[in-house]
Parts: structure tokens; sequence; C-alpha cells
């Protein structure tokens, strides 16, 4: 395994780009964005989808000149709508609308619609937190890799959600999941590394377990906890997509199989500010005192640590603002293939 320093990788991220039309100052602020799905250990959503995003534009399925604007608005709603413009800057938009709007209603609610794939979810309630906020996302997922519980059709996204709370001087408390056992980023990474997947995380018609990767578009991702993850997803689609006036269900076009089509995708932030609910430094506190009581519980025989949610993302940030971006040999020779046919310099690692 080489490392890319992060300076490096956004400037080619960028420069790629760049070398199919898309304005310095966007294709510099995507860049940012993707490889901050990279640092937080989301290897699926950074860097990795630089090629596939590179195919969507060639094919004319990305608007490079879009016009970002708030569709709707009402009191502390707004319905943005991407023009169709690459997902990290329309979600990046609806992120600075939901600060301004926090800070004057306490608590916001900013749905957009005519996006795209934007990487990592914890990318932007991180940005919430960051600034003391609690921040709620939710999204519908660019490709059906689920069926209904008990079914067989393909109707339903990894819909994912994220959570971040402020902690302070601490790490973020911040939870990030798929509504399905695994996000099919993580498929398609095995699948780039010639690597199995475990057999609890998709099956096939059948209902038989599926462990080859290469196999994926013969079966269906399988939710988190059976039919509450189905339901999750559901409830997701409705308040992201369907509210939003965005692709859910059988409307939803995927990304990786139709490259010149328009995705519509729906996502959806929520910010509050603690403030409202008393002062915002002894909420904190409290934030810090559950956290330190559940890392200092008792633990089963052979657990060494008690997690919480957002340790493991500020474990990898930490190792990798250090050492890099983690490049495989199957993403280098991918990222380097691009390069190529963008006519910009390969990657020298």
């Amino acid at each position: 395994m080489k490392y890319l320093p992060i300076d490096k990788a956004e400037e080619f991220i960028a420069t790629a780009l760049q070398a199919n039309q898309v304005p310095a100052a966007d294709a510099k602020r995507v860049a940012q964005l993707m490889i901050q799905s990279d640092m937080v250990g989301a290897d699926g959503h950074g860097i990795f989808r630089l090629p596939a995003y590179i195919k969507r534009i060639r094919a004319g399925g990305i608007n490079l000149n879009p016009n970002i604007r708030i569709e709707r608005e009402q009191g502390a709603t707004a319905l943005i709508n991407g023009d169709n413009a690459l997902g990290h800057l329309v979600m990046n938009r609806a992120v600075e609308v939901a600060i301004e709007k926090v800070k004057q209603h306490s608590v916001c609610w900013v749905g957009s619609h005519f996006g795209n794939h934007s990487g990592a979810a914890s990318v932007y309630v991180r940005k919430l937190a960051e600034q003391g906020y609690i921040g709620i996302y939710m999204a519908v997922g660019n490709a059906n890799h689920m069926a209904p519980w008990g079914g067989i059709d393909l109707l339903l996204s990894t819909n994912p959600i994220a959570i971040a709370v402020p902690a302070g001087d601490h790490p973020t408390v911040l939870l990030d999941i798929a509504t399905t056992v695994a996000a099919y980023g993580k498929v398609k990474v095995a699948a780039q590394k010639g690597e199995s997947i475990p057999d609890t995380w998709m099956i096939d018609k059948k209902g038989q377990p599926i462990t080859d990767p290469q196999k994926s578009s013969e079966g269906s991702l399988l939710p988190i906890g059976g039919y509450k993850g189905y339901g999750l997803a559901v409830m997701i689609g409705l308040l992201a997509g369907t509210l939003n006036n965005a692709a859910v269900g059988k409307d939803t076009i995927d990304f990786n199989a139709h490259h010149d089509l328009i995705t519509n995708t729906g996502q959806t932030i929520i910010a509050v500010d603690p403030n409202a609910f008393g002062d915002r430094e002894q909420f904190v506190q409290r934030v810090i005192t559950l956290v330190n009581d559940l890392k200092a519980s008792s633990k089963l025989p052979g657990v060494n640590q008690i997690r919480v949610p957002g340790d493991g993302a500020a474990k990898v940030m930490a190792e990798r603002s250090k050492q890099g971006i983690p490049i495989s040999p199957e993403l280098k020779e991918a990222l380097n293939q691009c390069a190529k046919e963008c006519g910009i310099s390969v990657l020298d690692l």
C-alpha cells in the first residue's frame, strides 16, 4: 500500500476535473470535499470515485456551469435546486444555507434536489458540528441496490443517515451509516481489489449469500437490523427524496450504468443550535460526560476498548493527516488510467 499526501491528492483531483472543463474554483472545492471522505476512512466515497465522476462529466451527465439556487424558502426551511451540478457543490451550498438559517431560527431543515453523488455523509454534518451545531443528514443513494424486506425487486438504495453532535475539544460524536449492512461503495472497492465480501452483505434472488462482488448486480444488499433497516431506508427515501421532489424508488437512476442521465439526487440537512435548549457549553459538557461514562464502563471478556460513534473516524483522520491517503495498486492503476485519458500527469508513488 502506498500513501498519497493530502495536498497532492487534492491537486490531482482538481487537475483532472479542470482538464474536463470544471471551473478552477469548483474543481478545488470538490477536490477538498472528496478528500475529506478519504480522511475519515470512507474510501469508497473519496478519490476512488474520481474515474466515475469523469465518466459522467464526459458523457454530459453533469452541468459544469450550474445555477445552484434556493428554489423555495419558508421560515426555517429551504429547498435547493442543484441544477445537476457536481454533488459536492450542491451539498456545500446546502450546508451554507443551513448555517445561515440555524443562526436565525435555532433550527432549520434544508432539502435539495437535482444533485448528484457527494461523498460521505459525515463530511457535511461535521461542518455543522465544527460550528457548534447538531447536524443531521439524509440522502437517497444514487442507485437501487436493496429490495424491500421479503422481496427481490431493487427499489431502494443504501439511503444513508449521519448525525453529528459537537463535543468541544473532544472528537465529534458522529454516526454515519448506510441503511444496508454495507455501503455499495465497499462492494465496489472489494471488486476492484479482487477480494470477496462477507456473506452477510448481499443475497441473490433465491435468498442465498453472495460473496463474489463481481456478481453484485445479481442480488440485493441486506438492510441493517432486518426489517427495521428496510423501514428506515423507506422513511429516509420519503424525507430526502419524495419531500424534495427528487428521485426515489423506480425513478432512481443508476449513475454507475447511465453516465449521461440526470439523477435528480435528493438530500436533506437539518441543523439544531443547542443554545435553544440551554447553555451550549453545558450541553457540550454533558455530551463529554456521557462519552466518558460509556468508555469507562465494564467490558466483556476479550474487549480492550469501548468506542463511541466518531472514535474510528477521529483515529483515521489523525493517521492520514500524517501518512496521507492509502492508494492500493488497483486504485493507482484506475487513477492513472483516468489521468492518461484526461491528459494529465500520472501518480508517481
